[in-house]
């Protein structure tokens, strides 16, 4: 009985153990794919800002044009030749290309972007004073974008067909094919100009930087032909993947049972096309980045759009490369961010390491 006991015992602890080895090896392999997935990840978005780095340095570099100028002002203009080489190698562009970049790439590095040209200051300073402005227009300008749109597609597919979905189709189509600038241009004389209702410039009046219904009135202007601009193409998207649900198999199944169709829509279609909706958001903010950066300009509105036209202009190398730099890492994230969210809805996209986000 002991022994039988005894075997028992043994066999028990074997399976115990035995079951606490597999499971704790199974922890370990899921975390070591999701590692190996995410450093995957990290290291194509450091391979791609490095590649982008030594594009934007060498094209700037080798673009016509003076930086002394951006930097001295009319003085340059008035320099002899000696003046001249004294000043280039008081900024460091006396040494080659190739050095100027090792160079740049060390201090930033460190932390050190150097100074801008036109401004006189830190670079990172420069930047700071106006990213505020683009976070402002760009991000309540993609909030209304995807919010207004999520209902517009809505309500066209639920009214398929008839007269508020044709009106709201050839409206949306007419406004998604007038440029952006050109419309800016038109809402200035309109607003500004002959009706003098709205600041046709700006992100503030002189003197009112902290009243918040000044700032208001100077983004109406440009949050207009921001959400103009890119609406109708987002909720047209978002209407034909509604539609296609609803001609789907299980719908057909769930209408003949007899499910209502506002539950069909919106407990079974809505749900299924939001996490692709998400994606789109991911990929499309580059888009509306730009887009955000063409308004800044035309509506002289005191962004990092207006700051990347004044820095490519002036040939402030400091300035154009952070900016270039920043607006490229947006890019790489939202594209590696909307692959992931791809990867998670359709594990088949994945490719090899779909077992990672399961």
């Amino acid at each position: 009985m002991r022994e039988e006991h005894g075997f028992g015992s043994d066999m028990h602890n074997n399976l115990l153990y035995g079951g606490r080895h597999v499971c704790f090896g199974a922890l370990t392999d899921g975390l070591l794919r999701k590692t190996a997935y995410y450093g995957k990840k990290l290291l194509i978005f450091l391979g791609s800002i490095f590649l982008l780095s030594i594009v934007v340095f060498y094209i700037s570099r080798l673009a016509p044009g003076d930086p002394l100028i951006s930097y001295y002002g009319e003085r340059a203009e008035r320099m002899g030749p000696e003046e001249r080489e004294w000043a280039k190698d008081r900024l460091g562009l006396k040494d080659s290309v190739s050095v100027q970049y090792v160079r740049w790439l060390t201090n930033a590095l460190q932390g050190d972007f150097g100074i801008s040209y036109k401004y006189k200051t830190d670079v990172m300073e420069v930047i700071g004073g106006r990213i505020g402005n683009t976070l402002l227009l760009g991000g309540t300008g993609f909030v209304l974008i995807f919010g207004l749109a999520l209902l517009l597609g809505v309500l066209c597919a639920w009214h398929e067909g008839r007269l508020a979905d044709r009106v709201i189709c050839q409206v949306g189509t007419v406004t998604s094919c007038i440029p952006e600038f050109w419309l800016s241009l038109v809402l200035i004389l309109i607003f500004a100009v002959n009706l003098k209702w709205l600041p046709s410039s700006g992100a503030y009046t002189a003197g009112r930087a902290e009243d918040p219904g000044d700032r208001i009135l100077h983004l109406i202007l440009p949050m207009t032909v921001v959400v103009t601009g890119h609406l109708w193409y987002y909720a047209y998207m978002i209407r034909n993947r509604i539609l296609e649900e609803l001609r789907a198999d299980y719908v057909l199944l769930a209408k003949a049972k007899g499910m209502k169709r506002r539950s069909v829509m919106f407990r079974h279609c809505l749900r299924n096309v939001l996490p692709s909706y998400f994606s789109i958001m991911a990929i499309s903010v580059p888009h509306i980045m730009g887009g955000t950066y063409i308004v800044e300009t035309v509506f002289s509105f005191p962004g990092l759009g207006t700051l990347s036209y004044e820095s490519a202009r002036y040939k402030d190398y400091n300035l154009l490369m952070v900016l270039c730099m920043l607006s490229g890492a947006v890019v790489i994230l939202c594209s590696l961010a909307a692959q992931t969210v791809n990867e998670r809805v359709d594990p088949r996209m994945a490719g090899a390491g779909r077992t990672v986000l399961k």
